[in-house]
């Protein structure tokens, strides 16, 4: 498995993706636009030129803000999304950046169990923040001068 920087030519795959995972996908145009965006930093995991997941954050005064990760269904639990972290966590570092944080459901035991055994933790909750269906968000972050 390779990390690489998201590129156009990930770009319809990525969008399919979105639409499976989230119930307010991006666009293929919004990731478009992050390509450009010198504050983005999306990342690719690819197998044999094949598009196993992605994960994007925006970096603000060395403050890392996780917009999305998403790994196809056939390719989870197979630490896909661990390393797509840990590379992000690693370019946040790169830039001298102090933490890291991310919104998550909570019904996501997945999720959550992942960014906890990742070093995350929980910050607070977002009430209301998702829609289809409702539910609080918890705010998740993770500090690098820790690690």
């Amino acid at each position: 498995m390779q990390i690489l920087p998201m590129q156009e030519r990930h770009l319809d795959d990525l969008a399919r993706l979105e639409q499976i995972c989230f119930s307010q996908p991006w666009s293929r145009a919004s990731l478009l636009e992050e390509i450009e965006n010198p504050t983005a930093v999306f990342l690719v995991a690819e197998e044999d030129d094949h598009i196993l997941g992605y994960a994007g954050m925006h970096v603000v005064c060395r403050e890392g803000y996780i917009d999305n990760i998403a790994v196809f269904p056939e390719a989870r639990r197979k630490g896909v999304a661990r390393q797509l972290i840990n590379s992000l966590i690693e370019r946040l570092r790169e830039q001298q950046g102090v933490f890291l944080t991310l919104e998550v459901r909570p019904s996501n035991a997945a999720a959550v169990s992942l960014y906890r055994s990742l070093g995350f933790q929980e910050a607070g909750r977002r009430p209301r923040f998702y829609t289809a269906p409702t539910e609080d968000a918890l705010l998740m972050t993770f500090t690098l001068g820790n690690q």
